[in-house]
């Protein structure tokens, strides 16, 4: 069983930049994919970017390509998300999750079998 442990959320100003954390602890080695989601207020989760371990291939949604970056640590128990060119619209508590499902399609969030907590994510205009 994997845990998830989600930090660096916090508040900024449109056009700033923030580093989500999530550590992992468990067996990460048998996860065959990482991801991270949001979810804002009176809106439905929305799946934001994810990482194949093996290969570290990555998946982004629209609406972060060219703003957000995916990363792994070297030994797989620390996931990252950066975040740059923040807009008003990323506020949102922000979830790193997991799976040892053998296939996965891009950040399908019912794929995923472990979850951290969230971490907020609050972007000012």
């Amino acid at each position: 069983v994997q845990q998830l442990v989600e930090s660096g959320g916090g508040s900024v100003e449109a056009g700033g930049s923030l580093r989500l954390s999530c550590q992992i602890s468990g067996n990460p080695n048998s996860c065959t994919v990482m991801g991270w989601f949001r979810q804002a207020p009176g809106q439905e989760r929305e799946g934001v970017a994810q990482i194949r371990t093996r290969d570290s291939t990555t998946y982004y949604v629209d609406a972060v390509k060219g703003r957000f970056a995916i990363s792994l640590g070297d030994t797989k128990n620390t996931l990252y998300l950066q975040m740059g060119g923040l807009r008003p619209e990323d506020t949102a508590m922000y979830y790193c999750a997991a799976s040892d499902e053998w296939f996965v399609p891009p950040i399908a969030a019912d794929f995923y079998n472990y979850w951290g907590q969230g971490t907020q994510v609050t972007v000012s205009s």
